[in-house]
Parts: structure tokens; C-alpha cells; sequence
């Protein structure tokens, strides 16, 4: 009879801790998965600042240049909106009569600093102009070190741009 009890009570003890393991990696699994979707969201925005900078038809400028303007924040955005560079951003997309489009080829999140929201992501794309009559200019490779702000709603912003090495 003991060692009957004895065998139900480490049996529940055993149930219980492996209960306990297995609870504890579903929480871990849980945290590494909010990881790495915020971690994606951060470069799913900067691709997407990019895209929206040199991507625009002559019937878009408007749509074009504001859906870039809205989707940026910080000391990007006091650039934008400086001494009436929307406007002159608009004219000039005007006045080449061009369109031109960005792809992609690839982006890395370098850092994420957790005290102020901001990470850095690199992002590597080629840009195609159109001109006027519809003939395709060279496409022209960049790369960009975006950062990206991630607000208290958790809105993520295009917050700054700098090109590595100075370069393009």
C-alpha cells in the first residue's frame, strides 16, 4: 500500500514538473516569437521608407511624396518639412517628367536600442528611372542605414537616413 502511494505521488510529482517544463517553454517560444515579429516590423518599415522615397509616376507625385512624408517622424521628418522641401521635392519630380521605381534586394536589422525605441536597419535596393518617353534609364544600386522609431502606440516611423561609409 505504501508503495503504491508512494508510486501515485512521485508519479504526480513527475506529471507536474514535466507541466512546469513544458509551460515554460510555450512562455519562452511566446517571447522569442514577439521578438522576432517586432523585430521584422522594424525592417518591414525601413524597406518601406525606401520604397516610398524613390518610388513615384508623374500621376502620383502628390499620393507619392505624401505617403513618404507621413510614414516618417524625427529628424527625417524636420528635414521634410524644412524651409518648404515638400514642395520642392514635388517640383522636382515634376519637372523631370520621370518616373521611377525601387526593388528591394535586401535588408539586416543591425541593432535595436530598447532605452529610446530607435533601430538601425540596412537596406539594399536599385532604383530604375523612366524617363518622359518611357525608356528605362540604368538602374542605380544603393545603401541606406535607416532608423527606424517605434512610438508609444507602436507606430514605427522612418526616424533617420545615413549612408553607410558615407557612400552610396
Amino acid at each position: 500500500m505504501r508503495v503504491g502511494w508512494l508510486a501515485l505521488a512521485f508519479g504526480v510529482i513527475g506529471i507536474a514538473a514535466l507541466a512546469s517544463g513544458l509551460t515554460f517553454e510555450l512562455i519562452q517560444q511566446r517571447h522569442a516569437d514577439a521578438t522576432q515579429a517586432r523585430q521584422q516590423r522594424f525592417i518591414d518599415t525601413a524597406t518601406q521608407t525606401v520604397v516610398n522615397m524613390f518610388s513615384y509616376t508623374q500621376d502620383t507625385i502628390d499620393q507619392s511624396v505624401g505617403r513618404m512624408v507621413d510614414g516618417t517622424s524625427g529628424p527625417l521628418r524636420g528635414m521634410l518639412s524644412a524651409n518648404n522641401n515638400v514642395e520642392n521635392i514635388k517640383a522636382i519630380f515634376r519637372h523631370t517628367n520621370s518616373s521611377s521605381e525601387a526593388v528591394v534586394n535586401g535588408a539586416a536589422l543591425e541593432g535595436v536600442d530598447d532605452v529610446t525605441d530607435n533601430a538601425s536597419v540596412l537596406v539594399s535596393l536599385r532604383v530604375t528611372a523612366t524617363d518622359m518617353e518611357g525608356v528605362n534609364k540604368p538602374s542605380v544600386p544603393f545603401r541606406m542605414r535607416v532608423i527606424v522609431h517605434e512610438d508609444d502606440t507602436g507606430r514605427m516611423t522612418g526616424y533617420d537616413l545615413k549612408y553607410p561609409d558615407g557612400g552610396n
